[in-house]
């Protein structure tokens, strides 16, 4: 409950001085609460360089964990292809020794039948050019290499070469030059081909027959030695080409890998569920000095301003309820309050509202 006011000039001091350490607390408030957050702002980085260096520590020795088992896989994935590629290649050395000893014979069986044709045209001083494929093709075709042959033959001799001659070498071109071509194709070539027939086929008849036997049995034989082969490459007996001490060094590069792969992978669990908190915390407490004593200068400054708005707080109640009723807010300011005291020092008014009013013609008429 309000009082009546004996003494202006106190009140007015006491009301000046009031409002002057309200807003001196309020400025330093105002500096407290920046501090605060600056404060905040220096322990934030601080834990975030603090976290920073945990993750990029565990991230560090996490690369080294897994660089170096990869490094060891590695060379043993080397070890094993390099392994298998000798499997490979004794198996492959096998296979060609299995076919030619079990091919041997037929492969000799061939070389005596050449030698026996070579013989026998040289016995009856026949041309060495009638025991070629491409003889017997023309005149004594048999199976599907001979007889391709001889149509090949057919189509390069009667069909390419009068073309070829018609279409490249003749400019004005004429259905009668066509004709005049394959004629003289036909006479030169055919004719050829009769007189060589007639002189080869006829003189030596018995030795190209027998020379044909020999083909064929020649013939007979490499598709024996084919059938022989494909059915080797095709086994899957492996047992004929003593690869054990492959298979076992091949299980024991795999054992091996697959013991530093399981390494690789308890290594891994260890680390993230006990090396990384080990990790984290010792880099924790070599910084925990530091960040308590940032965490406590936050706490200083946080209870400090705390203190300081509770005492502004009653400050700014107790001004209100003791000055307020009397002055309003416009007077309570320290500038004001001084301007009125001084109105009561030199006798100029003798109450408050008298003293207000005089104030306010004062600032009006400057």
């Amino acid at each position: 409950m309000g009082q009546a006011i004996t003494d202006y000039t106190k009140f007015l001091g006491d009301a000046r001085d009031a409002v002057y350490r309200l807003n001196c607390d309020q400025n330093t408030a105002g500096q407290l609460s920046d501090e605060e957050v600056r404060r905040e702002s220096e322990l934030a980085a601080a834990r975030k360089e603090v976290e920073d260096s945990i993750q990029q520590t565990i991230r560090k020795r996490l690369d080294e964990i897994n660089s170096s088992y990869d490094k060891e896989i590695g060379k043993g994935q080397e070890r094993l292809k390099r392994v298998r590629v000798k499997r490979e290649k004794a198996k492959s050395q096998g296979m060609k020794e299995r076919i030619a000893e079990e091919t041997s014979q037929l492969r000799e069986h061939n070389r005596e039948l050449k030698v026996q044709m070579r013989t026998l045209f040289q016995k009856n001083q026949a041309p060495a050019f009638c025991r070629s494929t491409f003889y017997y093709a023309l005149y004594y075709p048999r199976g599907l290499r001979e007889i391709g042959l001889f149509l090949l033959t057919l189509v390069l001799c009667f069909l390419a070469v009068p073309c070829g001659i018609y279409f490249l070498l003749i400019q004005q071109r004429q259905m009668w030059m066509l004709a005049a071509i394959y004629f003289a194709d036909v006479l030169l070539i055919g004719g050829a081909y009769v007189m060589v027939g007639n002189r080869t086929r006829l003189r030596y008849q018995d030795t190209l027959k027998r020379g044909r036997d020999i083909r064929n049995t020649l013939r007979s034989n490499r598709k024996k030695i084919k059938v022989i082969t494909r059915s080797i490459q095709r086994d899957g007996d492996e047992a004929f080409y003593d690869l054990e001490k492959y298979d076992d060094e091949i299980a024991q590069a795999e054992q091996e890998l697959s013991e530093l792969v399981s390494k690789k992978r308890d290594a891994l669990i260890t680390f993230e569920n006990v090396t990384k908190n080990i990790i984290s915390d010792e880099i924790m407490e070599n910084n925990r000095k530091r960040l308590d004593e940032l965490e406590t200068s936050c706490e200083e400054a946080a209870e400090a301003l705390k203190k300081l708005e509770s005492s502004i707080k009653e400050q700014n109640l107790h001004i209100t309820d003791t000055y307020g009723p009397y002055l309003g807010n416009e007077f309570l300011k320290p500038d004001r309050l001084t301007e009125l005291l001084k109105l009561f020092q030199n006798g100029s008014a003798s109450n408050l509202t008298e003293a207000m009013e005089l104030y306010k013609r004062a600032q009006s008429t400057v």
